[in-house]
Protein backbone atom coordinates (compact mmCIF):
# COMPACT_ATOMS: atom_id res chain seq x y z
CA UNK A 1 0.00 0.00 0.00
CA UNK A 2 1.69 3.20 -1.11
CA UNK A 3 1.89 6.28 1.04
CA UNK A 4 0.47 9.42 -0.51
CA UNK A 5 2.54 12.27 -1.75
CA UNK A 6 1.39 15.66 -3.00
CA UNK A 7 2.87 17.52 -5.92
CA UNK A 8 3.52 21.23 -5.87
CA UNK A 9 0.18 21.81 -7.55
CA UNK A 10 -1.64 20.22 -4.63
CA UNK A 11 -2.54 17.09 -6.61
CA UNK A 12 -1.93 13.60 -5.31
CA UNK A 13 0.89 11.50 -6.67
CA UNK A 14 -0.13 9.47 -9.71
CA UNK A 15 -0.49 6.17 -7.83
CA UNK A 16 -3.02 7.67 -5.40
CA UNK A 17 -5.05 9.86 -7.72
CA UNK A 18 -7.56 7.17 -8.69
CA UNK A 19 -8.34 6.21 -5.09
CA UNK A 20 -8.48 9.88 -4.14
CA UNK A 21 -11.06 10.42 -6.86
CA UNK A 22 -13.12 7.53 -5.45
CA UNK A 23 -13.06 9.06 -1.96
CA UNK A 24 -14.15 12.44 -3.32
CA UNK A 25 -16.94 10.88 -5.39
CA UNK A 26 -18.32 8.84 -2.47
CA UNK A 27 -18.14 11.76 -0.04
CA UNK A 28 -19.83 14.06 -2.54
CA UNK A 29 -22.68 11.60 -3.01
CA UNK A 30 -23.12 11.01 0.73
CA UNK A 31 -22.55 14.49 2.14
CA UNK A 32 -23.30 17.03 -0.60
CA UNK A 33 -26.75 18.20 0.53
CA UNK A 34 -25.76 18.62 4.18
CA UNK A 35 -22.39 20.12 3.28
CA UNK A 36 -24.05 22.76 1.10
CA UNK A 37 -26.43 23.58 3.95
CA UNK A 38 -23.70 23.95 6.59
CA UNK A 39 -20.10 24.02 5.29
CA UNK A 40 -18.75 25.11 8.69
CA UNK A 41 -20.17 22.00 10.36
CA UNK A 42 -18.46 19.79 7.80
CA UNK A 43 -15.14 21.56 8.16
CA UNK A 44 -15.38 20.65 11.84
CA UNK A 45 -16.39 17.06 11.03
CA UNK A 46 -13.56 16.61 8.54
CA UNK A 47 -10.97 18.08 10.89
CA UNK A 48 -12.04 15.54 13.50
CA UNK A 49 -11.76 12.80 10.87
CA UNK A 50 -8.28 14.01 9.95
CA UNK A 51 -7.04 13.41 13.51
CA UNK A 52 -6.41 9.66 13.09
CA UNK A 53 -7.23 6.66 10.86
CA UNK A 54 -9.80 5.50 13.44
CA UNK A 55 -11.50 8.92 13.47
CA UNK A 56 -11.55 8.81 9.66
CA UNK A 57 -13.08 5.33 9.77
CA UNK A 58 -15.77 6.48 12.19
CA UNK A 59 -16.83 9.29 9.88
CA UNK A 60 -16.63 7.41 6.58
CA UNK A 61 -19.12 4.53 6.79
CA UNK A 62 -20.27 5.59 3.33
CA UNK A 63 -16.83 4.70 1.91
CA UNK A 64 -16.80 1.35 3.73
CA UNK A 65 -20.10 0.30 2.17
CA UNK A 66 -19.13 1.63 -1.24
CA UNK A 67 -16.05 -0.59 -1.08
CA UNK A 68 -18.12 -3.63 -0.11
CA UNK A 69 -20.61 -2.86 -2.86
CA UNK A 70 -17.83 -2.58 -5.41
CA UNK A 71 -16.89 -6.22 -4.86
CA UNK A 72 -20.25 -7.78 -4.13
CA UNK A 73 -23.37 -5.87 -5.08
CA UNK A 74 -26.01 -6.81 -2.48
CA UNK A 75 -23.46 -8.52 -0.20
CA UNK A 76 -24.09 -12.08 -1.43
CA UNK A 77 -21.64 -12.02 -4.34
CA UNK A 78 -18.62 -10.49 -2.67
CA UNK A 79 -16.90 -10.53 0.71
CA UNK A 80 -18.10 -13.53 2.72
CA UNK A 81 -20.71 -14.60 0.16
CA UNK A 82 -20.49 -18.16 1.45
CA UNK A 83 -21.83 -17.00 4.83
CA UNK A 84 -24.84 -15.14 3.43
CA UNK A 85 -28.17 -16.27 2.06
CA UNK A 86 -31.63 -14.82 1.48
CA UNK A 87 -32.46 -14.60 5.18
CA UNK A 88 -29.08 -13.54 6.62
CA UNK A 89 -28.85 -10.77 4.03
CA UNK A 90 -32.06 -9.25 5.40
CA UNK A 91 -31.79 -8.79 9.18
CA UNK A 92 -31.76 -5.75 11.43
CA UNK A 93 -28.21 -4.39 11.55
CA UNK A 94 -26.51 -1.58 13.44
CA UNK A 95 -24.96 -0.10 10.30
CA UNK A 96 -21.93 1.51 12.00
CA UNK A 97 -20.66 -1.15 14.39
CA UNK A 98 -17.14 -0.19 15.45
CA UNK A 99 -15.17 -0.53 18.67
CA UNK A 100 -16.19 2.89 20.01
CA UNK A 101 -19.94 2.46 19.50
CA UNK A 102 -20.37 0.66 22.80
CA UNK A 103 -21.16 2.13 26.19
CA UNK A 104 -23.61 2.42 29.05
CA UNK A 105 -27.25 3.41 29.08
CA UNK A 106 -30.14 3.34 31.52
CA UNK A 107 -32.77 0.97 30.17
CA UNK A 108 -36.52 1.39 30.52
CA UNK A 109 -36.50 -0.73 33.69
CA UNK A 110 -33.96 1.50 35.46
CA UNK A 111 -30.99 -0.87 35.02
CA UNK A 112 -27.57 0.40 33.96
CA UNK A 113 -26.44 -1.69 31.01
CA UNK A 114 -23.25 -1.90 28.94
CA UNK A 115 -24.05 -2.70 25.33
CA UNK A 116 -24.07 -1.43 21.76
CA UNK A 117 -25.12 2.22 21.39
CA UNK A 118 -25.72 4.91 18.70
CA UNK A 119 -28.28 3.51 16.26
CA UNK A 120 -28.42 6.45 13.83
CA UNK A 121 -27.16 4.24 10.96
CA UNK A 122 -29.32 1.17 11.73
CA UNK A 123 -31.12 -0.53 8.85
CA UNK A 124 -31.96 -3.94 7.40
CA UNK A 125 -29.20 -5.72 5.50
CA UNK A 126 -26.56 -8.48 5.68
CA UNK A 127 -25.58 -9.30 9.28
CA UNK A 128 -22.02 -9.88 8.06
CA UNK A 129 -21.55 -6.20 7.24
CA UNK A 130 -21.82 -5.36 10.95
CA UNK A 131 -19.24 -7.99 11.86
CA UNK A 132 -16.84 -6.92 9.11
CA UNK A 133 -17.06 -3.29 10.18
CA UNK A 134 -16.41 -4.25 13.81
CA UNK A 135 -13.32 -6.38 13.15
CA UNK A 136 -11.79 -3.80 10.79
CA UNK A 137 -12.11 -1.27 13.61
CA UNK A 138 -10.28 -3.68 15.92
CA UNK A 139 -7.41 -3.89 13.45
CA UNK A 140 -7.21 -0.10 13.35
CA UNK A 141 -7.33 0.08 17.13
CA UNK A 142 -4.62 -2.54 17.49
CA UNK A 143 -2.35 -0.80 14.99
CA UNK A 144 -2.81 2.52 16.82
CA UNK A 145 -1.66 0.79 20.01
CA UNK A 146 1.42 -0.64 18.21
CA UNK A 147 0.26 -4.24 18.53
CA UNK A 148 1.79 -6.77 16.16
CA UNK A 149 -0.17 -8.32 13.31
CA UNK A 150 -0.09 -11.64 15.19
CA UNK A 151 -1.69 -10.06 18.26
CA UNK A 152 -4.29 -8.30 16.11
CA UNK A 153 -5.07 -11.65 14.48
CA UNK A 154 -5.71 -13.20 17.90
CA UNK A 155 -7.94 -10.29 18.91
CA UNK A 156 -10.05 -10.64 15.76
CA UNK A 157 -10.26 -14.41 16.26
CA UNK A 158 -11.38 -13.85 19.86
CA UNK A 159 -14.12 -11.48 18.71
CA UNK A 160 -15.21 -13.80 15.88
CA UNK A 161 -15.28 -16.86 18.13
CA UNK A 162 -17.27 -15.02 20.77
CA UNK A 163 -19.78 -13.90 18.14
CA UNK A 164 -20.22 -17.47 16.87
CA UNK A 165 -20.54 -19.00 20.34
CA UNK A 166 -23.12 -16.43 21.44
CA UNK A 167 -25.17 -16.91 18.29
CA UNK A 168 -25.06 -20.68 18.83
CA UNK A 169 -26.15 -20.27 22.45
CA UNK A 170 -29.03 -17.99 21.51
CA UNK A 171 -30.12 -20.38 18.76
CA UNK A 172 -29.93 -23.43 21.06
CA UNK A 173 -32.98 -25.54 21.78
CA UNK A 174 -32.38 -25.31 25.52
CA UNK A 175 -32.40 -21.50 25.71
CA UNK A 176 -35.67 -20.29 27.19
CA UNK A 177 -37.54 -17.01 26.97
CA UNK A 178 -37.53 -14.41 24.24
CA UNK A 179 -34.37 -13.43 22.39
CA UNK A 180 -34.35 -10.12 24.26
CA UNK A 181 -34.43 -11.92 27.60
CA UNK A 182 -31.65 -14.28 26.52
CA UNK A 183 -29.34 -11.48 25.39
CA UNK A 184 -27.37 -11.46 28.66
CA UNK A 185 -26.39 -7.79 28.68
CA UNK A 186 -23.68 -6.67 31.10
CA UNK A 187 -24.86 -4.93 34.26
CA UNK A 188 -23.21 -3.84 37.49
CA UNK A 189 -23.77 -7.37 38.78
CA UNK A 190 -22.11 -9.17 35.86
CA UNK A 191 -19.52 -6.82 34.32
CA UNK A 192 -15.80 -6.97 35.17
CA UNK A 193 -12.65 -5.01 34.34
CA UNK A 194 -12.89 -1.97 32.05
CA UNK A 195 -16.55 -2.60 31.28
CA UNK A 196 -17.46 -2.56 34.95
CA UNK A 197 -15.58 0.74 35.22
CA UNK A 198 -17.76 2.21 32.46
CA UNK A 199 -20.89 1.24 34.40
CA UNK A 200 -19.47 2.55 37.66
CA UNK A 201 -18.70 5.90 36.03
CA UNK A 202 -22.25 5.99 34.68
CA UNK A 203 -23.64 5.21 38.12
CA UNK A 204 -21.69 8.08 39.66
CA UNK A 205 -23.40 10.55 37.35
CA UNK A 206 -26.62 12.27 38.35
CA UNK A 207 -29.53 13.94 36.63
CA UNK A 208 -28.93 17.10 38.62
CA UNK A 209 -25.34 17.15 37.35
CA UNK A 210 -26.55 17.04 33.75
CA UNK A 211 -29.17 19.71 34.43
CA UNK A 212 -26.62 22.01 36.09
CA UNK A 213 -24.32 21.66 33.07
CA UNK A 214 -27.00 22.74 30.58
CA UNK A 215 -29.50 24.85 32.51
CA UNK A 216 -29.81 27.70 35.00
CA UNK A 217 -32.45 28.28 37.69
CA UNK A 218 -33.90 31.80 37.65
CA UNK A 219 -36.97 32.97 39.61
CA UNK A 220 -37.43 29.42 40.89
CA UNK A 221 -37.70 27.95 37.39
CA UNK A 222 -35.18 26.13 35.22
CA UNK A 223 -34.16 27.36 31.75
CA UNK A 224 -31.47 26.42 29.23
CA UNK A 225 -28.12 28.18 29.55
CA UNK A 226 -27.26 29.71 26.18
CA UNK A 227 -23.78 29.58 24.66
CA UNK A 228 -21.42 26.64 24.26
CA UNK A 229 -23.43 25.31 21.32
CA UNK A 230 -26.90 26.21 22.69
CA UNK A 231 -28.80 29.11 21.11
CA UNK A 232 -32.23 30.72 21.33
CA UNK A 233 -34.67 29.86 18.55
CA UNK A 234 -36.64 32.42 16.59
CA UNK A 235 -40.39 32.37 17.22
CA UNK A 236 -41.29 30.55 14.00
CA UNK A 237 -38.80 27.74 14.57
CA UNK A 238 -39.82 27.41 18.20
CA UNK A 239 -43.46 26.98 17.17
CA UNK A 240 -42.47 24.31 14.63
CA UNK A 241 -40.60 22.37 17.32
CA UNK A 242 -43.51 22.63 19.76
CA UNK A 243 -45.96 21.46 17.09
CA UNK A 244 -43.68 18.52 16.27
CA UNK A 245 -43.74 17.43 19.91
CA UNK A 246 -47.52 17.03 19.79
CA UNK A 247 -47.34 14.25 17.20
CA UNK A 248 -44.26 12.78 18.90
CA UNK A 249 -46.32 11.90 21.98
CA UNK A 250 -48.33 9.36 19.98
CA UNK A 251 -45.17 7.42 19.03
CA UNK A 252 -44.08 6.84 22.63
CA UNK A 253 -44.43 3.52 24.42
CA UNK A 254 -47.74 3.27 26.25
CA UNK A 255 -46.07 3.36 29.69
CA UNK A 256 -44.44 6.71 28.90
CA UNK A 257 -47.68 8.17 27.55
CA UNK A 258 -49.25 7.39 30.93
CA UNK A 259 -47.27 10.23 32.54
CA UNK A 260 -48.90 13.44 31.18
CA UNK A 261 -47.16 15.62 33.77
CA UNK A 262 -43.87 14.89 31.98
CA UNK A 263 -45.07 16.77 28.91
CA UNK A 264 -45.06 20.26 30.41
CA UNK A 265 -42.48 22.15 28.39
CA UNK A 266 -40.28 24.56 30.29
CA UNK A 267 -37.84 25.69 27.61
CA UNK A 268 -36.56 24.97 24.09
CA UNK A 269 -33.20 25.76 22.46
CA UNK A 270 -31.22 24.91 19.35
CA UNK A 271 -27.95 22.97 19.47
CA UNK A 272 -24.81 23.01 17.31
CA UNK A 273 -21.92 20.61 17.02
CA UNK A 274 -23.63 17.35 18.04
CA UNK A 275 -21.35 14.40 17.21
CA UNK A 276 -18.93 13.54 14.40
CA UNK A 277 -21.66 11.78 12.46
CA UNK A 278 -24.33 14.47 12.78
CA UNK A 279 -22.60 17.43 11.13
CA UNK A 280 -25.06 19.77 9.49
CA UNK A 281 -28.17 18.16 11.00
CA UNK A 282 -30.56 20.49 12.87
CA UNK A 283 -30.93 19.59 16.54
CA UNK A 284 -33.04 20.95 19.38
CA UNK A 285 -33.18 20.37 23.14
CA UNK A 286 -36.44 20.50 25.08
CA UNK A 287 -36.65 20.88 28.86
CA UNK A 288 -39.62 19.03 30.39
CA UNK A 289 -41.19 18.83 33.82
CA UNK A 290 -40.11 15.58 35.45
CA UNK A 291 -42.20 13.16 37.44
CA UNK A 292 -42.66 15.81 40.14
CA UNK A 293 -42.39 19.61 40.50
CA UNK A 294 -38.97 19.27 42.14
CA UNK A 295 -36.40 20.97 39.91
CA UNK A 296 -33.93 18.09 40.15
CA UNK A 297 -36.40 15.79 38.39
CA UNK A 298 -36.60 17.78 35.14
CA UNK A 299 -35.87 15.88 31.91
CA UNK A 300 -34.04 16.99 28.76
CA UNK A 301 -34.96 15.37 25.46
CA UNK A 302 -33.48 16.13 22.07
CA UNK A 303 -35.04 16.32 18.65
CA UNK A 304 -32.68 15.69 15.74
CA UNK A 305 -33.19 15.38 12.00
CA UNK A 306 -32.83 11.76 10.94
CA UNK A 307 -30.00 11.09 8.53
CA UNK A 308 -29.92 8.74 5.57
CA UNK A 309 -27.95 5.70 6.75
CA UNK A 310 -24.86 4.95 4.70
CA UNK A 311 -25.79 1.29 4.28
CA UNK A 312 -29.19 2.13 2.76
CA UNK A 313 -27.55 3.26 -0.48
CA UNK A 314 -26.38 -0.31 -1.05
CA UNK A 315 -29.47 -2.27 0.02
CA UNK A 316 -31.69 -2.56 -3.03
CA UNK A 317 -34.67 -4.37 -1.44
CA UNK A 318 -37.65 -2.12 -2.12
CA UNK A 319 -39.61 -3.70 0.75
CA UNK A 320 -37.06 -2.25 3.17
CA UNK A 321 -37.13 1.23 1.63
CA UNK A 322 -40.93 1.36 1.69
CA UNK A 323 -41.25 0.15 5.28
CA UNK A 324 -40.15 3.44 6.86
CA UNK A 325 -42.15 6.66 6.78
CA UNK A 326 -38.99 8.77 7.13
CA UNK A 327 -35.50 8.63 8.64
CA UNK A 328 -36.67 9.51 12.14
CA UNK A 329 -39.14 6.63 12.02
CA UNK A 330 -36.46 4.33 10.60
CA UNK A 331 -34.00 5.17 13.39
CA UNK A 332 -36.50 4.56 16.18
CA UNK A 333 -37.97 1.35 14.75
CA UNK A 334 -34.46 0.00 14.16
CA UNK A 335 -33.24 0.88 17.66
CA UNK A 336 -36.28 -0.70 19.29
CA UNK A 337 -35.65 -3.81 17.20
CA UNK A 338 -31.96 -4.01 18.10
CA UNK A 339 -31.93 -2.84 21.73
CA UNK A 340 -33.91 -4.59 24.45
CA UNK A 341 -35.74 -2.24 26.84
CA UNK A 342 -34.81 0.89 24.88
CA UNK A 343 -35.09 4.50 26.10
CA UNK A 344 -38.75 5.09 27.08
CA UNK A 345 -38.51 8.61 25.59
CA UNK A 346 -37.52 7.25 22.18
CA UNK A 347 -39.95 8.35 19.46
CA UNK A 348 -40.25 10.21 16.18
CA UNK A 349 -41.93 13.19 14.57
CA UNK A 350 -41.55 15.54 11.59
CA UNK A 351 -40.70 19.19 11.03
CA UNK A 352 -41.59 20.57 7.63
CA UNK A 353 -42.12 17.03 6.39
CA UNK A 354 -38.61 15.97 7.40
CA UNK A 355 -38.31 13.03 9.79
CA UNK A 356 -36.95 13.66 13.28
CA UNK A 357 -35.60 11.36 16.00
CA UNK A 358 -36.56 12.17 19.61
CA UNK A 359 -34.78 10.69 22.66
CA UNK A 360 -33.61 11.59 26.14
CA UNK A 361 -30.35 13.40 26.83
CA UNK A 362 -29.28 10.90 29.45
CA UNK A 363 -26.77 11.58 32.23
CA UNK A 364 -25.97 7.87 32.30
CA UNK A 365 -24.53 7.52 28.79
CA UNK A 366 -20.79 6.79 29.07
CA UNK A 367 -18.85 5.61 26.01
CA UNK A 368 -16.21 2.90 26.17
CA UNK A 369 -12.86 4.72 26.43
CA UNK A 370 -9.97 2.80 24.89
CA UNK A 371 -7.23 5.17 26.08
CA UNK A 372 -6.50 3.16 29.23
CA UNK A 373 -7.11 -0.31 27.72
CA UNK A 374 -3.71 -1.19 26.29
CA UNK A 375 -2.49 -4.64 27.30
CA UNK A 376 -3.41 -7.49 24.90
CA UNK A 377 -4.99 -9.64 27.63
CA UNK A 378 -7.22 -6.79 28.76
CA UNK A 379 -8.11 -5.84 25.21
CA UNK A 380 -8.97 -9.47 24.45
CA UNK A 381 -11.41 -9.65 27.35
CA UNK A 382 -13.17 -6.55 26.03
CA UNK A 383 -13.34 -7.62 22.38
CA UNK A 384 -14.72 -11.00 23.37
CA UNK A 385 -17.65 -9.20 24.95
CA UNK A 386 -18.04 -6.91 21.92
CA UNK A 387 -18.42 -9.98 19.71
CA UNK A 388 -21.00 -11.47 22.07
CA UNK A 389 -22.86 -8.15 22.30
CA UNK A 390 -23.03 -7.92 18.50
CA UNK A 391 -24.48 -11.44 18.36
CA UNK A 392 -27.05 -10.65 21.04
CA UNK A 393 -28.03 -7.46 19.21
CA UNK A 394 -28.64 -9.40 15.98
CA UNK A 395 -30.66 -11.96 17.93
CA UNK A 396 -32.95 -9.46 19.68
CA UNK A 397 -34.86 -8.60 16.51
CA UNK A 398 -36.15 -12.02 15.54
CA UNK A 399 -39.68 -13.16 14.79
CA UNK A 400 -40.71 -12.39 18.39
CA UNK A 401 -40.03 -8.68 17.91
CA UNK A 402 -43.35 -8.04 16.15
CA UNK A 403 -41.71 -6.48 13.07
CA UNK A 404 -43.02 -7.94 9.85
CA UNK A 405 -39.94 -6.77 7.98
CA UNK A 406 -37.79 -9.57 9.47
CA UNK A 407 -40.31 -12.39 10.10
CA UNK A 408 -37.92 -15.18 11.11
CA UNK A 409 -35.52 -16.18 13.89
CA UNK A 410 -32.35 -14.26 13.06
CA UNK A 411 -30.13 -16.14 15.50
CA UNK A 412 -31.08 -19.48 13.97
CA UNK A 413 -30.49 -18.21 10.43
CA UNK A 414 -27.08 -16.73 11.30
CA UNK A 415 -26.07 -19.82 13.26
CA UNK A 416 -26.82 -22.03 10.27
CA UNK A 417 -24.73 -19.75 8.07
CA UNK A 418 -21.61 -19.56 10.27
CA UNK A 419 -21.66 -23.09 11.69
CA UNK A 420 -21.12 -24.65 8.26
CA UNK A 421 -17.47 -23.51 8.36
CA UNK A 422 -16.51 -21.84 11.65
CA UNK A 423 -12.79 -21.82 10.87
CA UNK A 424 -13.47 -20.30 7.47
CA UNK A 425 -15.67 -17.64 9.09
CA UNK A 426 -12.88 -16.67 11.50
CA UNK A 427 -10.27 -16.68 8.73
CA UNK A 428 -12.45 -14.43 6.56
CA UNK A 429 -12.74 -11.89 9.37
CA UNK A 430 -9.00 -11.96 10.08
CA UNK A 431 -8.11 -11.39 6.42
CA UNK A 432 -10.67 -8.62 6.03
CA UNK A 433 -9.63 -6.87 9.24
CA UNK A 434 -5.97 -6.69 8.23
CA UNK A 435 -6.73 -5.76 4.63
CA UNK A 436 -9.32 -3.09 5.32
CA UNK A 437 -7.34 -1.73 8.24
CA UNK A 438 -4.42 -1.14 5.88
CA UNK A 439 -6.79 0.31 3.28
CA UNK A 440 -8.23 2.77 5.83
CA UNK A 441 -4.80 3.92 7.02
CA UNK A 442 -3.85 4.66 3.42
CA UNK A 443 -7.21 6.34 2.77
CA UNK A 444 -6.73 8.52 5.84
CA UNK A 445 -3.45 9.83 4.45
CA UNK A 446 -5.13 10.51 1.12
CA UNK A 447 -8.07 12.24 2.79
CA UNK A 448 -5.79 14.54 4.81
CA UNK A 449 -3.94 15.55 1.65
CA UNK A 450 -7.19 16.12 -0.25
CA UNK A 451 -8.65 18.19 2.59
CA UNK A 452 -5.67 20.39 3.37
CA UNK A 453 -5.06 21.08 -0.32
CA UNK A 454 -8.62 22.26 -0.95
CA UNK A 455 -9.71 19.31 -3.08
CA UNK A 456 -13.04 18.74 -1.27
CA UNK A 457 -15.63 20.86 -3.06
CA UNK A 458 -17.84 23.15 -1.02
CA UNK A 459 -15.48 23.72 1.91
Amino acid sequence: MSTSAVTGSGRLAAGDEERGATILEVFDSAFRALLDADPAAFRGKFRKMAASPFAFYRGSACLFYADLDAVGGDGRGGVGAEFLDERTSRVWIHGDLHAENFGSYMDSRGRLVFNVNDFDEAYVGPYLWDVLRLVASLALLGHAKALSDAVITELVRSCAGSYRRRIAELAGDGAGGTAAERAGRLTLDTATGPLLQVLQRARSRTRIGLLDSQTTVEDYERHFTLGGGAFRLDDATRQEVLAALESYHETLPRATRARPESYRIKDVCGRRGVGIGSAGLPSYNILLEGHSEALENDVIIYLKQGQTPAVSRFVTDQRVREYFAHEGHRTVVSQRALQAHADPWLGWTTIGGVGQLVAEVSPYAVDLDWDEINEPAEIRSVVEYLGAAAAAMHAVADDESGHSLVPFSTEEAIHQAVSRDPEGFDALLVDFAHGYGARTRADHRLFVDLFRNGRIAGL
